[in-house]
């Protein structure tokens, strides 16, 4: 295996890449209007998109609007957007981080430093999903 990046079914590409822009430092790789008619670079104003990928550091999501991605793959039909699963995200700088985003983000989880030696707090993106951002903590140990 050489890499995992995970497809995220969601209500509107849209809203959902601006999200991990505005609160996560994400950036548009691509994305695939409603049409399929093309790969755009930028999303302008007024399009629907069935499909983007964006990208921060190491860590890369694909966003496909529910309907695209059940038609692409049936066995999603009846299944609701949100998962069973936290992505965990490694991040450097995550106390200024945690500061930053806290008041404009649903925090599931506040900022706490495990037993294994991490700095983590959970949030949940605007489809549902819960991320986890976790940072090396050294314990002094």
């Amino acid at each position: 295996m050489n890499k995992l990046t995970p497809n995220l079914m969601v209500g509107n590409v849209g809203e959902t890449v601006e999200f991990y822009r505005q609160h996560l430092g994400f950036r548009l790789v691509m994305a695939v209007p409603e049409g399929q008619d093309g790969i755009l670079t930028e999303i302008p104003e007024q399009v629907d998109l069935v499909y983007a990928l964006v990208q921060n550091g190491g860590v890369e999501l694909m966003l496909q609007a529910e309907k695209s991605l059940k038609e692409d793959v049936p066995a999603f039909a009846g299944m609701k957007i949100g998962a069973s699963i936290a992505l965990y995200i490694e991040v450097d700088g995550i106390d200024n981080m945690y500061k930053a985003i806290r008041p404009e983000v649903e925090i599931v989880k506040e900022l706490f430093t495990t037993w294994y030696g991490m700095r983590e707090f959970y949030l949940r993106d605007n489809n549902g999903y819960i991320l986890c951002l976790a940072e090396h903590h050294d314990t002094g140990k």
